[in-house]
């Protein structure tokens, strides 16, 4: 009895999955007795290029997806400038040379890159290819991120339907760099990445064609863990990343907070009160050191300080920019910061709703 497509489809399947290849189908039939060119000759609806099988795509169905694909976008992508801005506040420190210099070889490399919260991480790799006038495509990770979220899907579009890519193929054919920013909130749904992350590039199996990486394509993750999970619980919600995905970043790079010389530049391109200044960074100082040291459960940032320099800016007031930047901390932690602060700075005045306090973290 002759074997039917449908037959044939669910058996390749079921031992090869959706994607086949000529090798696949060879080893199928010398294991079940079948003709290989007449196998292949049942398959010709389902396949997509040269030894290559997509068997839940039909010819049919990816010359209509292919019409789709080809349908004008909302807005595309190669009409946007996407090599970020420089900006005249930026510092470079920690691994910024090194980062800079895997961008510009051009090279494939994946680098993750692990921090606290606020050190620079982002905004080091968004200068670096500033500096070197490099395409940047940025891409916030969250628990919900998917593979239609980073490969791409269907639209609708003026009521037709539209195949968009998504940022990850987007960096792949423009060779951008790739920034999967917080990587350590993502599910396992990231793993659709594994093939990218070995410079393969990805089959889109959704419309039936192959997207290999263009020159300089590269990927860089951003996270405040190694991937394993935040054990202090100040990080909620990131993530045990598979051991697979995270052995496909080659070079991982711990960015730490700036030097208090650094910082101390860091706030001078942004405000001119350098006493002002000066007694910030000695303050963010001793708490992190205080941190380090286990005896406090938070600690100021370098993009916290930014923030009150920013607010000082505006309401020229020392102690309430000082206050409501740090208003976002217990009010235990808070106070103690204030108190800690008019310690380090002689001319401050504490705010009076906390002049009761006794502050926990000492200076020397």
């Amino acid at each position: 009895m002759p074997l039917s497509a449908d037959f044939i489809v669910t058996s390749l399947q079921s031992s090869f999955g959706s994607e086949v290849t000529s090798g696949d189908i060879r080893g199928w039939c010398a294991m079940n007795g079948h003709n290989y060119q007449t196998i292949t000759n049942k398959l010709s609806d389902y396949k997509v290029g040269r030894g290559k099988w997509n068997l839940e795509v039909t010819k049919e169905t990816v010359e209509e997806l292919e019409v789709s694909y080809t349908a004008p976008a909302a807005m595309p992508a190669v009409e946007q400038n996407l090599i970020p801005q420089k900006d005249d506040s930026f510092v470079q420190f920690g691994n910024f040379t090194d980062i800079k210099k895997i961008i510009k070889s051009g090279v494939f490399y994946p680098t993750f890159i692990t921090g606290l919260s606020g050190n620079g991480k982002t905004f080091s790799v968004e200068q670096a290819c500033a500096q070197l006038g490099r395409e940047l495509i940025r891409v916030n990770i969250t628990i919900e991120t998917d593979e239609d979220d980073l490969i791409g899907g269907f639209r609708l579009v003026d009521g037709a339907t539209v195949w968009h890519n998504g940022p990850v193929i987007e960096a792949l054919e423009r060779g951008a760099v790739l920034l999967l920013d917080e990587i350590d909130l993502a599910s396992n749904k990231i793993l659709c990445l594994q093939s990218i992350l070995e410079g393969k590039g990805v089959f889109l199996k959704k419309i039936g064609r192959r997207v290999d990486p263009a020159s300089g394509f590269n990927v860089i993750a951003t996270a405040n863990t190694k991937g394993k999970g935040s054990d202090d619980g100040r990080f909620i919600g990131t993530n045990v990343l598979n051991e697979a995905f995270l052995e496909r970043f080659p070079v991982t790079f711990e960015q730490e907070y700036p030097s208090p010389a650094i910082e101390a530049k860091i706030l001078g391109k942004i405000c001119d009160d350098d006493k002002f200044t000066t007694k910030l960074v000695d303050w963010a100082d001793i708490i992190r050191k205080t941190f380090y040291d286990g005896g406090i459960e938070e600690i100021i940032s370098t993009r916290r300080l930014v923030h009150i320099v920013k607010a000082y800016s505006i309401f020229n007031d020392k102690a309430k920019a000082i206050q409501v930047c740090v208003n976002r901390f217990d009010d235990e932690t808070k106070q103690a910061f204030l108190e800690l602060y008019d310690k380090v700075d002689a001319d401050f005045v504490m705010p009076m709703q906390v002049t009761e306090h006794e502050t926990s973290i000492s200076i020397g």
